[in-house]
């Protein structure tokens, strides 16, 4: 039995859900965000209230946690919405924002153009990027391919990284 799956979700006001056909639409101030639910769950909304019941097969027990979490972070996403700060640290390393592109100089030869999706934002002073959203999903798999371009090694800690990510230090060589 899921402990998440069993409380209610109230919706705020200014926010509205609608499942229809298996498919779950959060519309709010920020955003509009919709996901596809399998039939191993039936969502109930009843007012400003939307309870999630397992069906009776194998998957259920597993899925009914999980989208109570995706339905809450929907309902994040619309009204708060969601934030990942990178910082990038090194000598000439930089990031700009290029039209619809996060361009990258990361010590390569050459500049690493990164796409930025629809629903997100970025936002660069200095070496710190700012990307906020509504899809907590897509926002956080954008954040990773941002720092999977030059992950922070560990003798220099050069690279991007996390805000408040901890690095590991290794000891150089020793002269003798």
């Amino acid at each position: 039995m899921s402990r998440l799956g069993k409380l209610p979700v109230t919706i705020p006001s200014g926010v509205t859900a609608t499942f229809e056909n298996g498919l779950l639409t959060v519309k709010g101030p920020k955003a509009t965000l919709t996901r596809e639910i399998k039939k191993d769950i039936a969502i109930n909304i009843a007012g400003n209230v939307i309870t999630l019941v397992p069906e009776k097969t194998d998957n259920a027990p597993a899925l009914w946690g999980t989208y109570a979490a995706h339905l809450r972070n929907m309902i994040k996403g619309v009204t708060e919405g969601f934030t990942r700060i990178l910082e990038i640290e090194g000598v000439g390393y930089r990031a700009e924002v290029k039209g619809t592109d996060l361009v990258l100089s990361v010590g390569f030869s050459h500049q690493v153009p990164l796409a930025i999706p629809a629903g997100i934002t970025a936002e660069v002073v200095k070496n710190v990027i700012t990307l906020n959203g509504a899809d907590k999903d897509a926002l956080g798999q954008f954040a990773a391919n941002v720092r999977k371009v030059k992950k922070p090694e560990p003798f220099k800690g050069k690279g991007i990284r996390y805000r408040g990510e901890f690095i590991i230090r290794k000891q150089g060589k020793k002269a003798v």
